[in-house]
């Protein structure tokens, strides 16, 4: 796209924000409210690589829908869309006039940057595994740190494993995945310090077949505790009789004698967030991963459910405990980001 394409939509904005504030003037003269166009919703867009089932999307589709419900904002989305086509789709949504763009970038970080630094006038809130730059000052990454919520879960599972075997079935060994295994490990080594883990990235962030089979193996291999990073373990986990541990979203509503328990990803604070500052004009290049601790509504573990009563007494104790000093700030998750070994 040329840049002589380009220029109409980057003024835009602008001549409708003049529009605006003359119309606001003239009903002042007149008399009339002005009160609608403070109300106004502002347009998000969000583009996705994976189905808005996927477990990491479907959080922040979650928050969008809820924002979108409540009025804040118009909301759009594209799913599916490869990464050679990330950078169009990302174009036309601003062409179009939208003033937030959503999406995970981590195959198409640099494509993604570009769009934003030729778009100044649109914030862009981009999942990524790098930090923010102050030369592209509309774009701010966030990622989904709940290492809070999965080291929780360790705990528990380390108290349900007879095997004290773990296997552990990951997308990609980025950033994002790696600190939530091993806060998860750590949790698990609080209450079985002679725990295994098996650990296996699928190269995937959507292949549910791929990720069972892998998860067959680690059964195989003697686990009999799963923590199900990807679609598809917690079949394999069902099907040879084991426990799974969730992430992101709470499934043991589908797998109810199988998922113990569940690290879940709360995107509204971040959006929130995002959606206050570009209405207030101060949106900026910032990290806004931190919404995503526990200590700011950003993460939780799920309700245990139909293992309430299975967990013992004494760990469900020291689960609240340790999540009693989480929120106080008392105690505080390691953030490891290399990625993760078997042992």
């Amino acid at each position: 796209m040329s840049d002589s394409t380009r220029r109409p939509s980057v003024l835009l904005p602008v001549s409708r924000r003049r529009l605006l504030k003359a119309g606001a003037a003239l009903g002042l003269a007149a008399g009339l409210p002005t009160r609608l166009f403070a109300q106004e919703a502002l347009k998000v867009a969000a583009v996705y690589t994976v189905p808005v089932e996927q477990q990491w999307v479907s959080r922040i589709h979650k928050a969008a829908n809820a924002a979108k419900d409540a009025g804040e904002i118009e909301y759009v989305y594209s799913e599916n869309v490869s990464n050679n086509d990330y950078e169009r789709v990302m174009r036309e949504y601003c062409e179009a006039g939208h003033k937030l763009i959503l999406g995970e970038v981590f195959g198409v970080e640099q494509a993604a940057r570009d769009v934003a630094r030729d778009y100044p006038d649109v914030a862009f809130l981009m999942g990524s595994s790098f930090k923010e730059d102050e030369s592209v000052p509309n774009f701010a990454p966030f990622d989904n740190y709940i290492q809070d919520a999965s080291y929780l879960t360790g705990l528990i599972a380390g108290a349900m494993s007879q095997s004290k075997n773990f296997g552990m079935v990951g997308g990609y060994p980025i950033p994002e995945v790696n600190r939530l295994m091993h806060a998860f490990m750590a949790g698990v080594k609080e209450v079985a310090a002679d725990a295994k883990f098996q650990v296996a990235f699928i190269g995937s962030w959507f292949d549910p077949p791929k990720a069972k089979e892998t998860a067959f193996a680690q059964i195989d291999a003697g686990a009999d505790v799963l923590y199900a990073e990807r679609f598809g373990v917690s079949d394999a986990a069902k099907e040879r009789g084991v426990l799974a541990i969730g992430n992101v979203i709470d499934t043991q509503s589908d797998y109810p004698e199988t998922v113990v328990a569940s690290a879940l990803w709360h995107f509204e604070p971040t959006l929130a967030k995002a959606i206050a500052e570009v209405k207030a004009g101060t949106f900026k290049a910032a990290d806004y991963g931190i919404h995503s601790f526990m200590k700011d509504g950003g993460c939780s573990l799920a309700p245990l459910g139909t293992f309430e009563d299975k967990i013992p007494a004494e760990v469900k104790a020291l689960v609240a405990e340790k999540e009693a000093a989480i929120r106080a700030g008392t105690l505080t998750v390691e953030i490891n980001d290399e990625e993760p070994k078997s042992n």
